[in-house]
């Protein structure tokens, strides 16, 4: 059987690419933590692989970022999600469905959630929650029984055409459901009106939201044939090269793993999914490289076959999406501030603009006789911080002006720039050069370097500093010693919260 022939008998002929298997097992019992940090010995008893395996898939995670150290313990890394988020951009449910989740939530002033069939449960891939006493916690990407939930009612093998759940997955929680079909008619998901037995009984919720949910179901169903209908979309980027990889890192580096995981995140390109061809094409790897991954992947549960192409299956959200989906900015920026600190050996810092002043949003202080005392939401003048001069300069450059221009700058210190005219100019300098240095502006003695950290459009979302006495040497040496690691952070925290946030608001806090 030769060319893109991936039927069912097929895929059964060919051995699991082991390291792949491995590598899902071990990342996995990291999700199964709940998000917990947990340490290779955890691992070794929670898959059954020995310490010597799960040390070379612990080290091949860790160099593809997916993965992160903390002392002797692992947590997982926000880039996780990029599997998590190749599902859902590529089933078309959640893109189809999320704006009238929205709308059946602010109408009814209740909680929506979609969920698809997964095995013996549904999970869930879009949630509009109302914050109250008594709220829902389900995530995107959580488990749950098909046959104690609204949703896991309306599709599974009875197909009523609506269901309600009266408490029987928890006490006190009550949801109305009923089926989203495709355009050929299955039964891909199930949208539920959920609420609490303090704001309603299972007939009066059925009242309120059964006519609704009916009305909108011709509308949904043809929202999600047009999700499903468009053309592909780039797939997130393959590895950095593998072949780079192994040769750094020798026989600790499972090349087969990394091959497998880049397979894994290509096939969110399209609602169609893809050929051998395409996906071969898309990660740059041998039709008989990729073949091997695409049907290891479709023994273990991740990728379905129909028509010669490959799609993937809710299952990938289990590998970490739901603990990682809850992180807030500050959650995700942490551990990066914690690795620049230990790298630079100086207090680390993370603040956003807030009117005229930054605000501190995290920070990892070290603690030295001399040392900047500053905590989570302190704020200063914008125009005398490193910080604040790296935000300022992202600014348009007429909002920019105004800002300068609104008043009398405040001076802290002899060196402090107070002319509107000369900030303007250091402010062009700093958006050119892409980082503030600023040396005994705001106190003697303190020197501080920035830079900003981008979101998804390129725009400075945040900045990023280090700080440190002007005693430990020259501006020169601190600038040549600390820009590339600040650099260096911002871009991954920029690439982590690119992925963590990529399908959801980023809200600084």
């Amino acid at each position: 059987m030769t060319g893109d022939d991936t039927t069912a008998a097929l895929a059964g002929t060919v051995p699991v690419t082991g390291p792949l298997e491995r590598g899902l097992a071990v990342l996995r019992a990291m999700a199964a933590s709940g998000g917990r940090r947990l340490r290779p010995s955890d691992l070794v008893h929670a898959t059954g692989l020995a310490r010597a395996t799960v040390d070379r898939v612990v080290g091949t995670l860790l160099h593809l970022g997916l993965l992160r150290a903390a002392g002797r313990d692992l947590e997982l890394s926000p880039l996780l999600m990029r599997f998590g988020n190749a599902y859902l951009r590529s089933c078309g449910v959640a893109d189809a469905l999320e704006p009238f989740a929205e709308l059946i939530a602010d109408e009814l002033d209740e909680s929506v959630s979609v969920a698809v069939p997964d095995g013996d449960g549904v999970r869930f891939v879009t949630q509009v929650i109302r914050r109250r006493a008594m709220t829902p916690v389900f995530r995107i990407g959580d488990l749950l029984p098909a046959d104690r939930c609204a949703a896991g009612m309306v599709t599974g093998p009875e197909h009523p055409v609506w269901a309600v759940d009266d408490q029987r997955m928890e006490r006190g929680l009550i949801a109305v459901a009923v089926p989203v079909r495709d355009a050929e008619g299955r039964r891909v998901c199930g949208i539920s009106v959920v609420s609490n037995t303090g704001r309603h009984t299972a007939a009066s919720l059925t009242a309120v939201a059964l006519p609704r949910l009916r009305t909108l179901l011709p509308a949904m169903e043809a929202a999600l044939a047009e999700a499903r209908a468009r053309p592909p979309r780039p797939g997130t980027a393959p590895y950095a090269p593998v072949a780079d990889a192994k040769r750094e890192l020798g026989a600790g580096f499972l090349q087969s793993l990394a091959r497998g995981l880049d397979v894994l995140a290509a096939l969110g390109a399209g609602p169609r999914g893809l050929t051998l061809s395409e996906t071969a094409e898309a990660v740059g790897q041998p039709r008989a490289t990729a073949r091997r991954a695409l049907l290891s992947l479709e023994q273990l549960g991740y990728v379905r076959s129909a028509d010669r192409r490959f799609q993937l299956l809710p299952r990938v959200l289990e590998l970490g999406y739901a603990p990682l989906s809850g992180l807030g900015f500050a959650e995700i920026v942490q551990p990066r501030l914690e690795e620049l600190a230990a790298r630079a050996g100086e207090s680390a810092s993370v603040a956003v603009l807030d009117g005229d002043d930054i605000r501190y949003i995290a920070r990892v202080p070290t603690y030295r006789i001399m040392s900047v005392n500053i905590t989570i939401g302190t704020r200063f003048p914008a125009t005398p911080t490193s910080m604040g001069r790296v935000l300022l300069a992202g600014l348009p450059p007429e909002e920019r002006a105004a800002r300068l221009s609104a008043g009398e700058l405040p001076r802290f210190t002899a060196r402090t720039v107070t002319d509107p005219a000369e900030l303007g100019r250091v402010l062009d300098g700093v958006a050119a050069d892409g980082y503030a240095l600023v040396d005994e502006e705001l106190e003697e003695g303190l020197r501080s370097l920035a830079v900003p950290v981008r979101g998804r459009d390129g725009r400075p979302v945040a900045a990023l500093n280090v700080s440190t006495h002007t005693g430990r040497g020259t501006a020169e040496e601190s600038r040549a010693a600390l820009l590339p690691a600040l650099r260096e952070t911002a871009a991954r925290i920029g690439e982590d919260l690119a992925t963590a946030f990529e399908r959801r608001p980023l809200r600084l806090p």
